[in-house]
């Protein structure tokens, strides 16, 4: 299982490892994560203790809509108890309940979030101190969206989050590198969607399919990337999306918002954009246009740093 180290360096310029401990109550795990709940996994928070009724006789830890649009179920456990089976029922809940969840969203976060829900990609979200081999084994045997989160608090109020494993959900919703390149052994750019439909109708442009294969590449090659063609764009997503690419035919280009911070990037007109306060389909504050494999490979740079930040 993957482990994350921390050092601190001390007054002799020694780094000495930070030991890590878990939660005294759930409660606090909860309310840690809730609170920063965006700017941590990319949700944004809808409920918390939210009762499920009579029938599925719980209540979900914490209720939210990802940056993509999908419904969200966050369950948490301070140990190592498996919390899959109760975050899986759960998502029965949610299979039953679009009116009632909608009517929330519509509540909380307004009619324009909820008519972007997107109800082929729901996901939850298991936060624990650690994960059994066996967890591990059924969230790739589950045809659910999941991912499992690992956490660890440290002194000074340190809080990690690691991923450690991730299923993808139903086949055509989303893959990883490693799954499309088990599943086809032929380029992958003219099949992947761009605006999918129900019918899975929508390709990469013509014109754009060299550039895009190596955009492809240079966006997978950092890990584990989860690739999810939506509605608009196609995002790339770890924990949460580092980039998102939209085509734009009549131009010949592609648009990449990434992660990162454009106040950390030398800005230049017609390349890169500061995006913050404009609207624009996808996530991602700093716009990079791709017109050539020149603008790709003047881009690499900051495609790493927005991956090796995430």
């Amino acid at each position: 299982m993957a482990e994350l180290m921390l050092f601190r360096r001390d007054a002799d310029g020694r780094d000495v490892e930070l030991a890590g401990s878990t939660v005294a109550l759930e409660v606090e795990l909860q309310r840690r994560v809730e609170a920063g709940l965006e700017r941590m996994l990319g949700i944004r928070f809808l409920a918390s203790e939210y009762a499920t009724g009579p029938w599925h006789r719980g209540r979900i830890d914490t209720l939210g809509l990802d940056e993509n649009g999908s419904p969200v179920v966050i369950e948490y456990k301070k140990g190592s108890d498996s919390a899959l089976s109760q975050a899986l029922s759960y998502l029965s809940w949610l299979e039953s309940a679009h009116h009632e969840f909608e009517a929330l969203v519509r509540k909380v976060l307004g009619a324009q979030a909820a008519e972007t829900i997107d109800w082929r990609r729901p996901r939850m979200v298991c936060i624990a101190a650690a994960f059994s081999h066996h967890d591990r084994v059924a969230v790739q045997r589950l045809p659910e969206r999941i991912d499992l989160v690992r956490y660890r608090v440290f002194e000074g109020g340190l809080l990690s989050l690691l991923l450690v494993d991730s299923s993808p959900g139903p086949p055509g919703a989303a893959s990883s590198r490693r799954t499309r390149e088990r599943e086809t052994a032929v380029d992958i750019a003219p099949a992947l969607p761009v605006t999918p439909s129900p019918s899975g109708v929508g390709l990469v442009p013509e014109c754009l399919r060299d550039l895009y294969a190596e955009l492809d590449d240079a966006l997978t090659a950092w890990g584990e990337v989860e690739v999810a063609p939506l509605r608009h764009y196609i995002a790339y997503r770890r924990l949460v999306n580092v980039a998102s690419v939209i085509f734009r035919p009549k131009h010949e280009a592609i648009l990449v918002y990434l992660r990162l911070d454009p106040d950390s990037v030398a800005l230049e007109e017609g390349f890169t954009r500061d995006m913050r306060g404009i609207g624009h389909l996808g996530t991602g504050d700093l716009e990079v246009r791709l017109a050539s494999a020149a603008d790709l490979e003047k881009a690499a740079p900051l495609i790493r740093r927005a991956f090796e930040a995430a």
